[in-house]
């Protein structure tokens, strides 16, 4: 359920983003294309922050 809740957000917040940005560069506004690219790049990044952010190892 989390990782549904992460991609409609991601893909949301891609497409504001991606308006606002192509509005401000004056640059054609591909719709879809931009909340694909968010989705996957949220994807990859919330299930990477665990892997990094676990302390190291300990050894006897």
């Amino acid at each position: 359920m989390r990782q549904i809740t992460i991609i409609f957000w991601a893909f949301i917040f891609g497409e504001v983003i991606g308006y606002i940005g192509g509005a401000l560069d004056a640059l054609p506004y591909q719709r879809f294309q931009i909340g694909i690219v968010a989705a996957i790049v949220a994807l990859i990044t919330s299930n990477m922050i665990p892997l990094l952010s676990k302390g190291p190892k300990e050894t006897k």
